[in-house]
């Protein structure tokens, strides 16, 4: 049997499942978590903690087409002004509710685009931040760039403010593609953003690329992978592209027509990674790439790679704060988002408080559930021990559950004394894999394919 044909056997093809940046996922939150809910979690926190703090800029000039991210276009400052005032009310409050002596493990700003911001406006941010918690020397301090949204003087001020690393949004380099997504961006623009970040002492760098984009094909999508090789990033995201019109109304641009096939996305995907593998990168996880010597590689090889709402990261705290209209924040005990919209968000941050407006708390099976998913879509595999020393169940409860969803997957998983892992030819099938441990009802229409 070939892999293709055990991949459409077992279901690849047609299923669509969560993205699991986190467990339960975000459709699965409510009104249970309340502002004073957050408050008693962030007075929880033990002095000293490692924190680590996300900042959501929702503001782009140009709306991708093919974006499902919360933004909204701008043309003029003045909103983005109001919102970063918004912004510092929030960080004040949780400066009284933060506990003394904490530090800074990562910091990132996504959106949108953070590069948005004017030079003078990236350090009043980073000052606001600062106030809270400083950038150490061991901070890593990632940001959102958009090559046709910076310059010199912006990366300055983001060099000086403290960035270690840098994200690029490439997608594809295609013209044909770069129109029907509503993403016009140059080879030749993007190459010397990425040579001023490195100009200017950057050394790490990730690349943002997409498959199953409308009209893409093997053969040009190729073309662009070997163009990104010139720039030698240090890790390569290459997502699958979620369409999903009836969540993302712009993507009603994109005639569904123009999108390839489940098949031909797989065939994509593959493609571009035995390029990659060539060309000296490591796969890690099931959608990323990086350089031997690159942290997340590190990470990958000892077990230490964490996955959260940004996707993939080095990052082992506990406490991720989110900052800004729908920020999302992760306990110990659950998570809390803040209002989606802008105006929802500016409105309760005015009167002088939190902007909560749902979360979820964690139960039990949760924590298990959850930690089950993550070490599949971060390691391919699930350790009984490590499962069985952190959560109230039985080593026989265990491998019944893990036998349990091997049946469904006609026993083609490996299970035994060590725990439950997925042979490297069925490793598309992670995310479905990770359904099959997903104790919540999902929507059939609410998620993007499998592949």
């Amino acid at each position: 049997m070939t892999k293709l044909t055990q991949l459409e056997r077992l279901g690849l093809f047609e299923a669509k499942v969560p993205r699991y940046t986190s467990y339960p996922i975000v459709s699965h939150f409510s009104e249970q978590v309340s502002n004073e809910i957050y408050k008693d979690w962030l007075l929880d926190i033990p002095g000293k903690s490692k924190i680590s703090i996300y900042v959501h800029i929702p503001f782009c000039k140009r709306l991708c087409w093919f974006c499902a991210c919360r933004t909204q276009g701008v043309q003029f400052i003045t909103p983005v002004d109001n919102y970063l005032k918004n912004l510092a009310k929030e960080l004040m409050v949780l400066h009284d509710l933060l506990p003394k002596g904490i530090s800074l493990s990562h910091l990132h700003w996504g959106g949108g685009t953070p590069t948005l911001l004017p030079p003078d406006r990236i350090t009043e941010l980073s000052n606001a931040i600062n106030s809270i918690v400083t950038v150490s020397p061991t901070t890593e301090f990632s940001v959102e760039i958009d090559p046709t949204e910076v310059d010199l003087d912006k990366i300055k001020a983001l060099v000086k403010c403290g960035m270690t690393r840098t994200s690029f949004g490439i997608q594809d380099f295609n013209p044909k593609i770069q129109t029907s997504i509503g993403r016009k961006q140059s080879f030749n623009e993007t190459k010397f953003a990425i040579d001023q970040v490195r100009d200017h002492g950057i050394r790490s760098v990730n690349i943002d690329l997409v498959y199953g984009l409308p009209f893409q094909t093997q053969t040009g999508f190729d073309q662009t992978i070997r163009k990104i090789q010139e720039l030698r990033p240090d890790r390569i995201a290459l997502y699958g592209y979620a369409h999903v019109p009836w969540m993302a109304k712009r993507q009603r641009m994109i005639p569904e027509s123009s999108l390839p096939t489940p098949h031909q996305r797989l065939a994509l995907f593959e493609s571009a990674k035995i390029v990659l593998l060539s060309a000296g990168y490591k796969q890690v996880g099931i959608d990323h790439f990086a350089l031997p010597e690159d942290s997340m590689a590190i990470a990958s090889d000892k077990g230490k790679m964490r996955r959260n709402f940004q996707g993939y990261t080095t990052d082992s705290s506990e406490y991720l704060i989110g900052i800004g209209a729908s920020a999302i924040s992760r306990f110990p005990e659950g998570y809390a988002q803040n209002y989606a919209s802008t105006s929802a968000y500016a409105k309760v941050i005015q009167q002088g408080g939190l902007a909560i407006e749902r979360g979820h708390k964690f139960d039990t099976y949760d924590k298990m559930i959850g930690q089950i998913i993550e070490s599949l879509m971060c390691n391919f595999q699930v350790d009984t021990k490590d499962i069985v020393s952190n959560h109230p169940i039985s080593k026989g409860q265990l491998h019944s559950l893990f036998n349990h969803v091997n049946k469904q997957f006609k026993f083609s998983l490996k299970i035994s004394n060590k725990g439950l892992s997925i042979p490297e030819s069925l490793r598309p099938l992670t995310r479905v894999i990770a359904r099959k441990f997903d104790n919540y009802e999902l929507s059939h229409r609410g998620h993007s394919n499998a592949i």
